[in-house]
């Protein structure tokens, strides 16, 4: 049975921006990055923020080698996208319509490693619906004074089980519920 982990590069004031310079992963952090998608099974995705991970599907010949490593590895990975005004998404995608809490369970059944949730927003969904295994912080010493929340609605009650320093500056802390 895989795990559901809820996991993004979060500000020291709880947000969630990735136009934010400051928040770019470094190389160290971008290679773990590339490392974890060995341990990806299946992502759901909410919309925009599957939008904005679509950059990997196109190839850039400028790209360093870390970067065509990830778009190799992000490509072979099922995407799930709640979206209800999508139409259509790229390859290796699929829609997924007002049953994703059904669509999380019968993942969770059939797979093994990790199952991402990406999005704030989804990740509230998923959250409230007890589907969150773990919630992974990337936590950058920036205070970005706004934007999207890491966590969209109340905090629910969680307990630190890890933590790490990824290179000079950023600290990974896993949480499960509880």
């Amino acid at each position: 049975m895989a795990k559901t982990v809820f996991g993004m590069n979060v500000s020291l004031d709880g947000y969630v921006d990735h136009d934010h310079p400051e928040m770019m992963p470094d190389a160290i952090l971008f290679r773990y990055f590339v490392d974890q998608m060995q341990h990806i099974s299946a992502s759901v995705y909410g919309r925009r923020l599957y939008e904005l991970m679509r950059y990997w599907d196109v190839d850039d010949a400028d790209w360093p080698q870390d970067y065509r490593d990830f778009a190799v590895a992000w490509r072979k990975i099922p995407k799930f996208v709640v979206s209800r005004s999508l139409r259509e998404v790229g390859p290796n995608a699929s829609l997924v319509g007002d049953d994703v809490s059904g669509v999380i369970e019968r993942l969770k059944a059939e797979k093994s490693g990790q199952i991402e949730i990406g999005g704030t927003i989804l990740g509230k969904f998923v959250g409230d619906a007890g589907l969150i295994d773990e919630y992974q912080l990337y936590l950058h010493p920036v205070v970005t004074g706004g934007g999207k929340p890491f966590f969209a609605g109340p905090r629910p009650p969680l307990r630190l089980i890890e933590q790490m320093r990824i290179g000079e500056s950023v600290l990974k802390l896993t949480y499960v519920p509880g």
